[in-house]
């Protein structure tokens, strides 16, 4: 009996998870709608953003990189009849129909449900990168496409790197890496670990080590020392770098910041529990180095809501520097140049109160986040 009502609860489960699957699916076709609509009448111009994509990320909270996809997926699914079907029949979830649209034709679409149907998200998505990819043997495509990013694993425990060079370019690199991994002398984990390791894993240590060493040496040969240096943050009450971060929000222990300490170039920011530092008051309107890597450090890209942009940010004076406002930690926020242009030129404004607060040319704050349901969003 016990087996037989199991079942019967498994059962009424996967029909709710299908009859809900369903419902999604349809509201989804109608959110891509409401996008579409939306960006055409070009909403986001009056609300202070670069484009669609970034109105949605602040509006719903989420990635820039997602609400690429979306608003890509609202213009493109118009003229894809059957995926568009296939979405709101459930038949495809909206995963897959985001990356469809990234490639798909009218002639195509047909033959792509079919697949897609049969493989993973990540398989579809793969296939669009391809499809979108520049043309590797083409020179002058290949040195477009370059690049190399790096993030951040298990909370700032180690670095994870991907990067894409041209052929030539590329045989320097390996080459620098190669001779300096000649160069190394073997580390007394190599010694202790040889056993265990194979001639793979130890050679591939070893270039991991070769690139920490042509890092360190770069910084060290550096000139301009202001700008090559590793920052350590810590609090006045932290004794004996008792609680610390390397710059980007990454926890430090103790025993690996006083490693640092003996043996690298760092600059320790010092402030008080509420993270405040000192400015240079009137002294000039141009920050100094120190003062905005602690705004870095606060407000980690430009406050915006939505944007956070890490690039060509600009440390804006929110009493004005004109007007008698200092060049203080508690009267500055970080802005790229197009939300910089935004207050200076489309009369918006901006305040600290514990965190960015952004206010449009009316007076009214900017809260880029949903209405609850039911209750109509007021233009102002």
């Amino acid at each position: 009996m016990r087996v037989q009502q199991q079942s019967r609860r498994e059962a009424e489960l996967i029909e709710g998870l299908h009859s809900l699957h369903f419902v999604l699916s349809v509201t989804r076709r109608k959110f891509l709608t409401i996008i579409s609509e939306l960006d055409e009448r070009k909403l986001w111009r009056d609300q202070g953003c670069r484009d669609m994509a970034q109105w949605l990320s602040g509006r719903i909270g989420i990635s820039q990189w997602m609400a690429g996809r979306w608003v890509n997926a609202s213009h493109v699914i118009t003229k894809l009849p059957l995926i568009s079907a296939a979405l709101e029949s459930g038949r495809l979830g909206l995963d897959k129909v985001l990356e469809l649209c990234r490639f798909a034709t009218p002639e195509t679409e047909q033959e792509l449900i079919a697949w897609a149907k049969r493989v993973s998200v990540a398989t579809v998505r793969h296939k669009a990168d391809v499809f979108n990819r520049p043309q590797l043997e083409e020179v002058r495509t290949v040195d477009k496409a370059r690049f190399l990013r790096w993030w951040w694993n298990q909370g700032g425990a180690s670095l994870g790197l991907e990067g894409l060079l041209p052929a030539a370019e590329g045989a320097a690199v390996v080459k620098a890496l190669e001779r300096c991994a000649e160069r190394l002398s073997e580390s007394a984990s190599e010694e202790t670990s040889s056993d265990k390791l194979s001639a793979e894993d130890r050679r591939e240590q070893r270039y991991a080590d070769a690139l920490c060493a042509l890092s360190s040496q770069a910084i060290a040969e550096d000139q301009d020392a202001d700008r090559a240096t590793v920052v350590v943050h810590t609090t006045l009450e932290s004794t004996g770098l008792g609680s610390a971060e390397i710059e980007g929000g990454l926890g430090l222990h103790p025993d690996i910041a006083q490693r640092l300490s003996c043996d690298a170039r760092l600059q320790f920011v010092v402030t008080d529990d509420q993270g405040n530092a000192l400015g240079i008051g009137r002294a000039s309107r141009n920050v100094p180095r120190w003062l905005h890597r602690q705004l870095l450090h606060r407000d980690h890209g430009c406050t915006f809501p939505g944007c956070g942009t890490k690039m060509f940010l600009k440390a804006h004076h929110i009493w004005h520097w004109e007007l008698g406002g200092p060049t203080d930690y508690d009267n500055l926020v970080l802005v790229c140049t197009f939300h910089h242009k935004l207050v200076h030129e489309g009369g918006w404004s901006v305040c600290l109160n514990g965190m960015a607060e952004w206010y449009k040319p009316t007076g009214r704050r900017y809260d880029p986040g949903p209405d609850p349901p039911g209750e109509r969003t007021v233009a102002a």
